[in-house]
């Protein structure tokens, strides 16, 4: 499946392969535009934060031991 996104579909001419790939491929770019979306909001919330400077000087410990 990954070679038929990339555009090898074989030598047949199966309409539903070539269906399938076009389907496949706009979900690709679909996914591409949400998590290009989701980082920049992702961005702007870190952006946002306001750490306090004793808590970034807190050294880092283990959850669990």
């Amino acid at each position: 499946m990954a070679k038929a996104l990339f555009g090898h579909v074989g030598t047949g001419s199966d309409m539903r392969l070539s269906y399938e790939v076009r389907r496949l491929r706009a979900r690709v770019a679909e996914l591409e535009a949400e998590l290009a979306r989701v980082r920049a909001v992702n961005e702007a919330l870190v952006d946002g934060v306001d750490v306090p400077a004793d808590v970034r000087a807190l050294e880092v410990e283990p959850a669990l031991t």
